[in-house]
């Protein structure tokens, strides 16, 4: 009777270049989610600590002088077109290792004349205020708190709308760079403001077109 002699198991699989380049950029997305991440767990634990010491201050002065009117809780704006200068720097930075590693290095495609691109989209203010306003629902929809749809629902929501407008020709990098062999960065003009002597004024008849 033969003897039956089992198959050598198979060898561990080839390991090319293409796969360590597939490997290093998933790494790299997964470090730069990492990140991100951890910058904003410490912003919100700064902004704990804030919050906790104005609730005791808050406590400390309602003690001390009982009875007196409740003043407006002061609400600040979360667009960073608000910012002032500090705040505004502070806030970029933190989205970078976002904008470079999650929105250019998994979403972003090739730059070509019908998708233009800036490395210098901070001094583009709608750009700036675009990306800013994603990166926020970013941060929201993809915590686990958001449940099993949120990334799905940043992606259509907010990802694609954002992609749609800022890769457009007619964008605001309509003038920048279309091909990668040649950067380029330009500012385009906004349009006239408005006309004073269209504003409706008391007493007189408006008149329209």
């Amino acid at each position: 009777m033969p003897t039956f002699t089992p198959p050598d198991p198979p060898g561990p699989p080839a390991v090319t270049p293409e796969t360590v380049a597939e490997w290093s950029a998933v790494l790299a997305c997964i470090q730069a989610e990492r990140d991100s991440l951890d910058i904003v767990a410490e912003r919100l634990a700064e902004e704990h600590d804030q919050a906790a010491r104005e609730d005791f201050d808050d406590t400390e002065e309602e003690s001390a002088d009982v009875g007196s009117p409740d003043e407006p809780e002061e609400l600040i704006s979360l667009t960073i077109l608000a910012f002032d200068d500090d705040a505004l720097a502070a806030e970029v930075a933190t989205m970078v290792p976002w904008v470079d590693h999650i929105l250019l290095g998994v979403y972003g495609q090739e730059i070509t004349s019908g998708r233009p691109w800036c490395t210098s989209w901070p001094e583009h203010d709608e750009a700036l205020a675009r990306i800013h306003h994603c990166w926020l629902a970013w941060q929201e929809l993809t915590d686990a708190r958001s449940g099993a749809t949120g990334p799905s629902v940043w992606q259509r929501d907010h990802l694609e709308a954002l992609l749609l407008k800022l890769r457009a020709p007619d964008g605001p990098f309509g003038a920048c760079t279309t091909n990668p062999d040649h950067p380029h960065h330009r500012l385009l003009p906004h349009p006239p403001f408005t006309d004073p002597a269209s504003l409706p004024r008391p007493g007189v008849p408006r008149t329209s077109v």
